[in-house]
């Protein structure tokens, strides 16, 4: 299964924004989101911080800050299609 990253910090609302859109878009395309909270890991700080959240497709770096809904099932497609 295709598994969804979203890096994100506890308490952030723009990350709330993004699992609260990507859930419906989960059921329908078939993802699993994951969660994974940067505030512990010094170099997930240092990578993500001034962007989160930031969402990745299968560790692949999809966006940051929002997230679309056309363009990420644009990039999904894509994605599945070059596996």
């Amino acid at each position: 299964m295709t598994r969804v990253s979203v890096y994100s910090r506890h308490g952030c609302h723009l990350c709330e924004v993004a699992v609260e859109t990507l859930a419906p878009l989960s059921k329908e395309l078939d993802f699993e989101i994951e969660i994974i909270y940067i505030e512990e890991n010094q170099e997930l700080i240092n990578l993500y911080s001034d962007q989160i959240p930031v969402i990745h497709i299968d560790g692949k770096h999809h966006d940051f800050y929002k997230v679309d809904p056309v363009r990420f099932t644009s990039s999904l497609e894509k994605h599945r299609q070059h596996q």
